[in-house]
């Protein structure tokens, strides 16, 4: 196949799979780089929490940004616990291959490790499409490290973070040359953020007390770890207890639909019940540039999202990362970890905005990542048959030896000049 993205004068077909609001936050810049291009064609698959209510329907959002939804896909089953998640992930492949067959993408763009995400990796790798992956590579706690990975070695093509993540993936098994371009794109919404007085924003939406964002003011998501199942109501009772503590004004996002996030959930509920505490404000949803805009002028990120380790290193924010849900990824002195214990999460609040905010980091992208992206999307060769590259190599480089070791023990030239293998080609 020819390595320009117009064959026989069809335009590449690019199928971006959202399957949540970070999802979202993160692709936008590339979706809009895609649909800038006349020889590029964007598909747009929502799946997931973008699609349900009890998530503010994230979709709507896309919608309203201009992009043209090409399907939507229902896999979520009711629960939140592991089996409920199992099950959702087998839901999941079903529908996405219905949708594959009937767009019939030529590259299919994945991002992330959520679960959703990898049903459609799994759905697209067994329809023989090729699968390109953004943020591959990198390395956390949760089952997302698995998926993550698991994605990574269906996918053809490679959009990695950081440098780190890449030299991972080259370690896995990757041919270094599906390694196209480095850096996250939410980079690129923040070098493009306009900051303003977002107080409006924050207290329009959303339930419990109002936020004067002149003031220093918290923000604060935590998501259930799923390979700690059954601790994450105590966590988050830790972590609400720590703020209390604190009395910082916050607003606090409510989890993702993971296994365990109605045991966080009601533990909100229970602690604002129990002590209706002046200083905090909920809210579910919030679209990219306004997400950043909150997380860019916060006094604190406090929590376990993966947007505290890269997105808030764009804007200085300092970040206590609690519990294991980030443990291992790669973070920029911004972020203080901590364990899930409420004096050590507000020891670490206290310290953390004592020191203020730390100089802008570009550990995750430079803010010029978006278009490096589509432009490999359409200069890419898409291929099938996957290998892991190091054996290949390494047979590789046993094969030239030994054809090495063979010609130098071929006998010498003749009188007329030529070896007598010279002589067999020719003759």
């Amino acid at each position: 196949m020819s390595n320009h993205s117009e064959t026989n004068g069809a335009r590449r077909k690019i199928c971006v799979v959202l399957v949540d609001r970070a999802n979202y936050g993160r692709l936008k810049p590339v979706m809009q780089s895609i649909a800038s291009r006349p020889e590029l064609d964007l598909q747009v698959l929502a799946a997931g929490t973008m699609v349900l209510e009890r998530f503010d329907l994230p979709v709507r959002v896309v919608e309203k940004d201009g992009f043209k939804i090409s399907g939507q896909i229902y896999v979520e089953l009711e629960g939140s616990n592991p089996t409920t998640m199992a099950k959702s992930l087998g839901f999941g492949v079903v529908e996405f291959a219905s949708e594959f067959r009937r767009l019939d993408p030529d590259v299919v763009l994945i991002i992330g490790d959520r679960y959703e995400a990898l049903a459609a990796t799994m759905a697209a790798a067994y329809m023989n499409l090729c699968i390109a992956h953004i943020q591959g590579g990198e390395v956390s706690g949760s089952i997302d490290e698995s998926a993550r990975h698991a994605i990574s070695k269906f996918a053809h093509f490679h959009f990695p973070s950081t440098d780190r993540a890449a030299d991972y993936l080259i370690r896995m098994g990757e041919k270094p040359e599906t390694i196209l371009s480095i850096g996250c794109p939410s980079s690129d919404i923040a070098r493009t953020l306009k900051r303003r007085d977002c107080q409006d924003l924050i207290n329009s939406k959303g339930s419990g007390a109002a936020i004067d964002i002149n003031n220093p003011y918290a923000l604060v998501i935590f998501h259930p770890t799923t390979t700690e199942y059954g601790g994450e109501a105590r966590q988050m009772e830790s972590l609400l207890t720590a703020l209390h503590a604190v009395g910082m004004p916050t607003l606090l996002m409510w989890p993702n639909i993971d296994a365990g996030s109605d045991h966080v959930s009601k533990t909100i509920r229970r602690f604002r019940d129990k002590h209706n505490p002046t200083w905090l404000r909920t809210l579910i949803n919030l679209m990219p540039e306004d997400y950043l805009q909150v997380l860019a002028n916060a006094t604190c990120a406090i929590g376990n999202s993966s947007s505290f380790v890269r997105d808030a290193g764009f804007f200085g924010t300092p970040v206590v990362l609690v519990g294991n849900r980030q443990e291992g990824r790669e973070t920029d002195q911004h972020v203080t970890p901590v364990v899930p214990e409420t004096d050590k999460i507000e020891q670490a609040v206290l310290e953390q905005v004592a020191k203020g905010r730390y100089p802008a980091s570009q550990l995750y992208g430079d803010g010029f990542v978006s278009d490096r992206i589509a432009e490999s999307l359409s200069q890419l060769n898409p291929y099938v048959q996957k290998r892991l590259d190091y054996i290949y190599r390494e047979n590789e480089a046993a094969d030239s030896l030994a054809s090495d070791s063979s010609s130098s023990a071929q006998p010498a030239e003749s009188t007329t000049g030529k070896s007598n293998a010279c002589v067999s080609l020719e003759s």
